[in-house]
């Protein structure tokens, strides 16, 4: 006989036949009719049985875990509807432990919103802002808009992933906060400064919008809204100045917004090379790698709310003296004072590199402290304004020419090799192709773009800020800054695997970027670096993306490697580009234009020119309707879309991640020890073929989607190549011509079988 112990083992009772069955049928209901659900359960009390004693949460946990088991791909007792059997199960669990914490009866599943907030606030959890900024009525009114129907959404892993970073708990680690509460938590905050005569109709269509997984929002501002710490923003883009107080400034400011959470990419590209002369005494300067070696101390040492060591990317240009020794910075082999492990490493690519490698021609690097002191000028200050000419180039030859100019010349292919070698060994040398990025800037007429962000999706604006003076006054030191550009990345993602297919993405977009947009006000009293809080206000920038592309393809019936996969991703994100423009033009109608609106390529209608919108179809009058009130009324952020990663989120949304095809038909995720099967979204006999894995691909397929789509992106995609056992080197340089030559911005992993599983990415992005 098996003694089923409860209340801490204070209660003993002997098992009852049936209680079991009992229990899986009163929460399962009649939604799993096609599964064994019968044979789920002899397995459970089989296990239960075995057991001389057992507690209640033993048994919630065999429960959990028999169901866990059967996950898998339609083999045998193997399907993948378990992963929802499974979530139906832990769900009890967290409604279980949140009732006990709070004091209520877990039979109601949800407490009462109102003395959640009230409870985490006197923690300090919560922030009181929601309690001061919405009435009593207000808060009971969002209660009842709190559906935990909507809890069957989520599958296993999505609610492992809620439960293990989201979720609201007190700081004994105890959950007080439901998954439906987190999402009315976030939305509650993002409306907060809306006009209250139309706040709650504003709460409430975001509450739809993340309730039914239709969206998600990045992963600081799923964490931190409503909370009484914490930043909303994903991640940060700093110009280092080629000065000592520039440098330890920049990595002063890096510190600050690494340990807030904040991923935080870095262009190293102004700073002086090794044998380059300080204050006019030659050949004594070490160049970049040190100070390289200084931001990995960084990464390492402040690391992000004690969870994991800080994430940051260093972008360097290929014609800078210094570029073997950042291509080398990862690499297992040769000096190990060269190099700095715990960096994400980045390369600026100029148009006229690719061309040098393509016909085996000669490169040149240059010192651009060297550079900008002869010339008065610096080489990573221009572009080329279009294809196969432009003011790069002009200045490069310029320099060639220039004797007082001292320069190394090697082989340009010879480069090549070394990002290659780092790609294929690291999986860490994104590329940044610069001439493009720069080209399609909605907003030349205010600035550069010199790198990216920490996962190559964000393209924006970016300058050093530099000291102007530090004076004595008063016993108090008072420093003067000239703020530069400090970008900041505000990411959000459409489900394309159920916003697509549920018909409402006009609807969604609207409110997506309304809370997007939200966000910057939010975040101007927790960003610690005061010029990113500039920047910030300055452009209003934030990154509409997607993820669960492959599932919205195999939805669809759509294979990977096909002309019709190209076409839809050219339609489908010219709609997305279209609704979240308008809806950005219709926000800045009612709030006002971003400060630098006017002179930018929105204003001037070039942005649509450019993408060759203005045609004599439907579709042609609509977007010259567009822009047409757009330079009447403006827009209220400057930069509109960049494609996150988004791997962590998509567990949430039950999807496929980002733009990326899947690995496999089946995913083994482990975090923190806990294995669990994720099967491709919604497989099934008919579908699965429309499932080939990423490494079986043919990645020019990949690259031409993503060109598609590039097309309508004002900023870029976070794109992984995946590279097959055995491909050869002529064949990668075949894929990144192809991606350089088709328009793409960036290339962010390159993925292998060994590389893949040991790769540690920016929870930030994950949007």
């Amino acid at each position: 006989m098996t003694t089923v112990t409860k209340d801490n083992r204070k209660r003993q009772l002997d098992y009852q036949e049936g209680r079991i069955e009992s229990y899986v049928n009163r929460i399962l209901g009649d939604d799993f009719k096609d599964l064994d659900i019968a044979s789920l359960v002899d397995l459970i009390e089989e296990e239960v049985k075995s057991r001389s004693t057992v507690s209640a949460e033993e048994i919630s946990k065999i429960i959990v875990q028999s169901a866990k088991d059967r996950i898998g791909l339609i083999k045998d007792v193997k399907h993948p509807d378990y992963q929802y059997v499974a979530g139906r199960f832990y769900l009890q669990k967290l409604y279980k432990e949140a009732a006990t914490n709070r004091n209520y009866d877990s039979d109601k599943k949800y407490g009462g919103f109102y003395a959640l907030q009230k409870a985490l606030a006197s923690k300090g959890t919560y922030s009181a802002d929601i309690l001061r900024e919405y009435s009593k009525e207000d808060i009971i009114a969002a209660e009842s808009m709190i559906d935990p129907e909507k809890d069957k959404l989520f599958t296993l892993i999505g609610l492992e992933t809620l439960n293990r970073s989201y979720l609201s708990k007190d700081k004994k680690s105890n959950l007080y906060e439901l998954p439906q509460e987190r999402f009315m938590t976030v939305v509650m905050t993002l409306m907060i400064n809306e006009d209250k005569s139309k706040r709650m109709s504003l709460v409430k269509e975001g509450y739809w919008a993340l309730s039914n997984l239709y969206m998600t929002v990045a992963t600081p501002t799923l964490a931190n809204a409503g909370k009484a710490y914490g930043q909303l923003s994903s991640c940060f883009i700093d110009t280092v100045e080629d000065s000592l107080q520039g440098i330890y400034d920049s990595n002063t400011d890096v510190a600050n917004l690494s340990k807030g959470g904040g991923g935080i990419g870095v262009y190293m590209g102004n700073v002086r090379s090794k044998g380059s002369d300080i204050k006019g005494i030659k050949g004594i300067s070490s160049g970049t790698v040190p100070w390289l070696k200084q931001l990995n101390n960084t990464a390492v040492s402040v690391d992000q709310l004690g969870s994991r060591q800080g994430s940051i990317a260093a972008t360097q240009d290929v014609f800078h003296r210094d570029i073997f020794d950042h291509l080398a910075g990862k690499l297992n082999t040769g000096d190990e004072r060269l190099r700095f492990h715990d960096l994400f490493l980045a390369v600026s690519i100029p148009d006229l590199f690719m061309e040098k490698v393509k016909t085996r021609g000669d490169w040149a690097l240059f010192d651009p402290h060297e550079v900008k002191a002869v010339k008065g000028w610096s080489l990573q200050d221009s572009y080329d304004e279009t294809r196969g000419a432009g003011t790069f180039r002009d200045r490069y030859e310029e320099l060639l020419a220039d004797e007082n100019i001292s320069k190394t010349i090697v082989p340009a292919v010879d480069i090549y090799k070394a990002i290659q070698k780092a790609q294929l060994e690291t999986g860490s040398m994104y590329m940044f192709f610069r001439d493009e990025v720069n080209r399609t800037n909605p907003n030349k007429h205010a600035g550069m773009i010199y790198s990216s962000n920490l996962c190559v999706e964000v393209t924006q604006n970016m300058s050093a800020t530099s000291v102007e003076s530090q004076t004595l006054a008063d016993g108090r030191i008072v420093i003067t800054k000239t703020p530069g550009d400090f970008v900041v990345c505000n990411l959000s993602s459409i489900n394309l695997g159920r916003a697509v297919k549920a018909n409402v993405i006009d609807r969604l977009i609207a409110i997506q970027v309304r809370m997007l947009d939200n966000v910057i006000e939010l975040n101007t009293d927790k960003i610690s670096v005061l010029q990113a809080v500039h920047t910030n206000n300055k452009y209003r920038a934030v990154g509409l993306g997607t993820f669960g592309w492959h599932h919205l393809l195999a939805q669809n019936g759509l294979k990977w490697e096909s002309q019709e996969a190209v076409e839809y991703a050219d339609t489908l994100y010219e709609k997305i580009a279209y609704l979240t423009i308008l809806s950005s033009m219709e926000l800045a109608e009612e709030k006002g234009a971003y400060p630098a609106f006017e002179g930018s390529e929105w204003h001037t209608g070039e942005y649509f020119e450019r993408r060759g919108y203005f045609t004599d179809t439907t579709q042609g009058f609509l977007w010259k309707t567009l822009a047409t009130r757009v330079n009447q009324s403006g827009m209220r952020n400057g930069y509109v879309l960049a494609v996150a990663p988004n791997s962590t989120t998509a567990h949430i949304g039950g999807s496929s991640p980002s733009i990326d095809p899947l690995v496999s038909k089946t995913m083994i995720v482990e975090k923190k020890g806990i294995k669990t099967v994720v099967p491709a979204p919604e497989i099934n006999f008919s579908n699965q073929w429309f499932y080939k894995g990423a490494f079986d691909i043919d990645q020019k397929w990949s690259i031409l989607q993503n060109a598609a789509r590039q097309k309508h992106i004002d900023q870029s995609q976070s794109f992984n190549l995946y590279i097959r056992k055995g491909m050869k080197a002529s064949e990668i340089l075949e894929l990144h011509m192809l991606a350089w030559e088709s328009g793409m911005k960036t290339i962010y992993y390159t993925r292998t079988p060994k590389n893949q599983l040991n790769e540690d990415e920016c929870e930030g992005c994950h949007s």
